[in-house]
């Protein structure tokens, strides 16, 4: 069985990663090829390309990126096409995804088409459920309240869970404290400032200039930053520059006790934010796109409140969310300033999290393996 994994981010590649692992477990024999990053590498998948190239966020930003990703489409289909695979899963990269989808079934690709994490139907763009039902052969989505978009158009779908809930495990927040020498009561403030090239420029340098105000209030505290590896080398240089007590940290192995081991988070919209709630430290979220890209979004695609999974679990914004117009580094500041300074907000906005963690299904079976059974339960059986 040969299976074509399509991961254009860094999310997506890592849930790509997990999924593969879980597969080989299922069917040993599997062979892997396929797009993606370093993580489907340390599984043993060569990339066709580098994807960092594709790591784009904001309708104007991707009409800008639209020659690139066109020509990867074009890579990618005709790969697919050469290798054969039984069955190709597209992760995650909505607009990447459902192009590569109809490109291969246009150059007559005739196995399953997977698409592994649905568009945010729920939040943007209702209509592209029927442009995805359109392309793909089956959806594995996050949540059960997506399934009713893609029922109309007879898109059959399977409910996996949330990813990040499986990323649960404890971290050591009293180890990561000892090993970098910070003693138990030094405050940590957990900098996140991205995964994407374009978030380390629109978005990281409010993020630092938030640090850099914490660190001027709370003068005996640290910044620890966990860089994403598709940016690690951009934010170490970035670093240089920073007028505040850091520390960065590159190791994958120490991300999980710096969650733990810090008292606030201050950190870019994204998967992340779930990641570090699970390790019960309180954030202050925040994010922006192009201007152009935010008045289409605002005025005619957002349907949701918030951006933030936990907002939109729990109906409220639990988790202080400043986005676009509300992005500054004083209102930032001042949100984890608030939150250090008040051990019961503190304690508060945990337990809302740690209640909208409940509500997105933790504890429950890993998104991973459900997702491996269902896609190699998808494979057709080869005859003879």
């Amino acid at each position: 069985m040969i299976i074509y994994f399509v991961a254009a981010e860094p999310s997506g590649d890592k849930l790509a990663s997990e999924v593969i692992e879980k597969i080989k477990s299922i069917a040993p024999k599997t062979t892997f090829l396929g797009v993606g990053g370093e993580h489907m590498l340390k599984q043993g998948v060569e990339t066709l390309f580098d994807t960092r190239d594709l790591a784009v966020f904001g309708l104007l930003e991707g009409v800008k990126a639209y020659k690139t990703v066109k020509k990867r489409v074009e890579e990618t289909a005709h790969d697919i096409l050469h290798k054969k695979p039984d069955a190709v899963v597209l992760v995650d990269s909505w607009g990447f995804m459902w192009r590569v989808a109809k490109r291969v079934k246009e150059l007559g690709y005739n196995g399953p088409r997977i698409k592994l994490i649905g568009p945010q139907v729920w939040a943007t763009r209702a209509g592209r459920a029927k442009t995805l039902a359109a392309h793909v052969d089956h959806l594995l989505c996050i949540h059960d309240f997506e399934v009713p978009f893609y029922t109309p158009f007879g898109l059959e779908t399977t409910v996996i869970g949330n990813p990040a809930l499986d990323r649960c495990d404890v971290g050591d927040g009293i180890g990561f404290r000892r090993k970098h020498n910070f003693k138990d009561s030094t405050p940590l403030l957990l900098l996140l400032p991205g995964s994407r090239s374009s978030e380390i420029v629109t978005v990281a340098p409010i993020l630092e200039q938030a640090a850099e105000l914490f660190s001027v209030d709370v003068v005996e505290g640290k910044v620890i930053c966990v860089a994403a590896g598709p940016v690690q080398q951009a934010i170490v240089e970035r670093s240089k520059g920073w007028n505040f007590p850091h520390l960065i940290i590159t190791d994958e192995n120490q991300k999980a006790d710096a969650f733990a081991a810090a008292n606030v988070a201050l950190a870019c919209s994204g998967t992340v934010t779930t990641e570090v709630a699970l390790q019960g430290t309180p954030l202050v979220v925040g994010y922006k796109i192009g201007w152009i890209s935010w008045v289409i979004a605002r005025l005619f695609l957002m349907k949701s409140k918030f951006i933030t999974l936990l907002n939109v679990s729990a109906g409220a914004e639990i988790i202080p969310e400043f986005i676009q117009t509300r992005f500054t580094s004083k209102k930032l500041a001042k949100a984890v300033l608030e939150l250090f300074h008040n051990p019961n907000k503190q304690e508060a906005q945990i337990l809302n999290q740690n209640l909208a963690l409940e509500e997105m299904g933790r504890g429950g079976r890993p998104s991973s393996e459900i997702a491996a059974r269902k896609i190699v339960e998808l494979v057709p059986t080869k005859k003879g």
